[in-house]
């Protein structure tokens, strides 16, 4: 009899990384979780059998990808407004909310941060789960991605990726060739990394939460970039230009000073703050700081995007 003991001690090691791969094949926090739940599940069915001809890590990477590309054959690429039309020019004007499309989710770095202690692994690891670099790897078919993601983040052998995926070594490096060329004709996901212990970023993110909940546009205009962006899934309009996001957040979201309220968070290795306005949960800003400013926020609206974060929806 197998013990329940003996695998959970010899898988669980294994579920932050698999919960990062499956969203990062899928783009959805959501889905990731049910596929590391069907991971779990058909390597407790597949158990007694394991041979141990591959490692235990190479195994359930394995089940977890082959989960993955079964799920993927069924549905779009997840996406960031800004990935379906250029940018909407008058913020009066809001198309509504929909459903309809497959957007993409952030990720709360709390579920997927490595345990590692190494500043440089952390580091990395926040790194490939740049919102920028999930939207882009959407572009690829799945196959491609997950090619890419192995030897490209994970950095496994062309061999090993083989051997997971069942084709040859060949097959896998020409697939990352054509992943290589299908990337080159979009948009790279090149925002950099921000530390919010760096003194300036922190300065930054202080700022801005201060000046949302003072309701303070000054301050607001100050902190952004002059080309910054503005995306808030499930509303497909998104907004390029400082001035515009302005015109944006006094149009559409006018508040008192005292009605905001802004809860630090972080998600896909990029700070963040869940936002309440009068005591109800809002939105989750994902915010990228560049040279003192901020370049771009991705505002992801709706009380459900705040329970992988443990935050409540109400406060």
């Amino acid at each position: 009899m197998i013990g329940t003991d003996e695998f959970a001690a010899r898988t669980t090691p294994y579920r932050r990384e698999l919960l990062a791969h499956c969203y990062r094949m899928l783009g959805s926090v959501d889905d990731a979780e049910d596929l590391v739940q069907e991971t779990m599940l058909r390597a407790w069915r597949g158990y007694a059998d394991f041979e141990e001809r591959a490692s235990m890590r190479t195994w359930l990477y394995r089940i977890a990808t082959n989960a993955c590309l079964n799920a993927l054959e069924h549905s779009s690429r997840r996406v960031l407004p800004s990935g379906l039309a250029g940018p909407s020019v008058h913020p009066e004007h809001l198309a509504a909310d929909t459903d309809t499309v497959p957007w993409l989710q952030p990720m709360p770095d709390a579920l997927v941060e490595p345990a590692a202690t190494d500043p440089a692994a952390i580091v990395i690891a926040r790194h490939d789960m740049r919102l920028a670099l999930i939207a882009l790897w959407q572009h690829l078919p799945p196959r491609q991605r997950a090619v890419l993601l192995f030897r490209d983040v994970l950095r496994w052998k062309a061999g090993e990726v083989a051997e997971v995926l069942g084709i040859t070594a060949a097959a896998v490096n020409s697939t990352l060739q054509r992943a290589h060329a299908t990337l080159a004709t979009v948009r790279a996901g090149d925002e950099p990394v921000t530390e919010p212990d760096d003194p300036e970023v922190r300065a930054v993110l202080e700022g801005w939460a201060a000046a949302i909940e003072a309701s303070d546009t000054t301050a607001l205009t100050n902190l952004l970039r002059a080309e910054a962006m503005w995306e808030m899934p499930p509303i497909p309009d998104w907004f390029a230009g400082r001035d515009r996001i302005i015109e944006l957040i006094t149009t559409q979201c006018p508040t008192n000073a005292g009605e905001g309220r802004m809860i630090p968070t972080r998600a896909n290795g990029q700070p963040a703050f869940g936002l309440y306005l009068n005591g109800e949960a809002h939105s989750i800003q994902v915010l990228t700081v560049v040279g003192g400013g901020i370049a771009r926020i991705v505002a992801f609206h709706g009380a459900a995007r705040f329970e992988p974060f443990g935050l409540p929806k109400t406060l």
